[in-house]
């Protein structure tokens, strides 16, 4: 997967496991839901392991160091636009 294709890829798989959460605050003996909370916290972090090894961490918290260089300083920032990517209609 290219470095877009990821943060997409974790941007929904983050959405989900937000929505769960809601939903589970509400349903705590949804045994359904909270496999499927589960499932997707796990492929999140998997991904998230993936991207960071390949691209650098996502935040300067909770990220692994992948190597001798601790990669949070490198360019670009997260706040900067060229960091981050638009979702538009087109963009599926």
């Amino acid at each position: 997967m290219s470095e877009k294709e990821l943060l997409k890829a974790l941007t929904v798989l983050d959405f989900m496991a937000v929505d769960l959460q809601l939903y589970l605050d509400t349903h705590p003996d949804d045994t359904e839901a909270v496999e499927k909370y589960n499932s997707v916290i796990k492929e999140a972090d998997m991904m998230r392991c993936q991207y960071e090894k390949n691209y650098g961490p996502l935040f300067s918290f909770r990220s692994y160091n992948h190597g001798n260089k601790f990669k949070w300083v490198n360019n670009p920032w997260p706040w900067e636009r060229k960091a981050n990517f638009n979702i538009d209609e087109g963009d599926n």
